[in-house]
């Protein structure tokens, strides 16, 4: 699909109307068959137990943490170069539904850790560096709202974002590049995956499902900044015009 196709904000606005109710729905069945098959026809890892299960959430969040950053990093580049209209929406609405994937990753990456490691958090390269990545969000998030002028703070937030990018290769590869407890990958490699069907399908399905989830959000969050956009548009035109009718008489 071309950039351009949704440049228009009205334009925008019918379309993601119109996906809407079906994407959220396919993303209500997807994590319902997730959860169904990684609650109850996943079988108990030999070594974890039912501990594994929570691998079905907490892989699934991770992979949303750094999916949506990258997202937001590309909209933000594509808002400084291109300056296409929405990509600073895009951004902005991405934010704070990345925080809670990486949030939800962090906390059940702790429930999984106490058993396995006999700590709730360690100094680990990959808690570090997501931990790092859930800053990164909240600063984002903060200098959208402490600069009043919108397109200042779009354009200090896209760079900003640009910059924490670095921390997305760092927590793909931290545990390649140093010695630490998370274990190395497992689903994306080169040789394939290791993990044994009977897990892989419902950790594939819940991560679909996720990703259906954001962007059922992420469409309900960009219409939502567009009408915001749009009254205070329509507030500052109506002060404008006040102005403009009142000068001549107090001249």
């Amino acid at each position: 699909m071309n950039l351009h196709f949704l440049a228009n904000p009205t334009r925008f606005q019918r379309w993601a109307g119109a996906i809407l109710p079906w994407v959220a729905t396919l993303a209500a069945l997807t994590l319902g068959l997730g959860l169904w098959l990684g609650l109850f026809v996943a079988p108990p890892d030999y070594q974890q137990g039912d501990t594994v299960r929570i691998m079905f959430v907490h892989v699934p969040s991770a992979w949303m943490g750094l999916f949506v950053y990258t997202g937001m990093a590309s909209a933000s580049a594509v808002a400084l170069i291109w300056k296409h209209p929405l990509a600073d929406v895009a951004a902005k609405a991405s934010a704070p539904i990345g925080a809670c994937f990486t949030f939800l990753a962090l906390v059940t990456g702790s429930l999984w850790g106490k058993p396995m490691w006999g700590a709730w958090w360690v100094w680990d390269a990959r808690l570090t560096s997501m931990l790092v990545l859930l800053f990164l969000y909240l600063g984002y998030m903060a200098l959208w709202d402490a600069v009043e002028d919108p397109a200042r703070a779009g354009k200090a937030a896209a760079i900003l974002c640009l910059v924490g990018a670095v921390d997305i290769p760092v927590i793909k590869f931290s545990v390649d590049w140093w010695n630490t407890l998370h274990q190395p990958a497992s689903v994306v490699r080169l040789g394939g995956p290791t993990i044994h069907a009977s897990i892989l399908v419902p950790l594939l399905t819940m991560i679909v499902g996720f990703t259906l989830y954001y962007l059922t959000v992420l469409i309900v969050r960009m219409r939502a900044e567009l009408a915001a956009r749009r009254v205070q548009a329509l507030r500052q035109a109506r002060v404008a015009s006040r102005e403009s009718t009142l000068a001549p008489e107090a001249g």
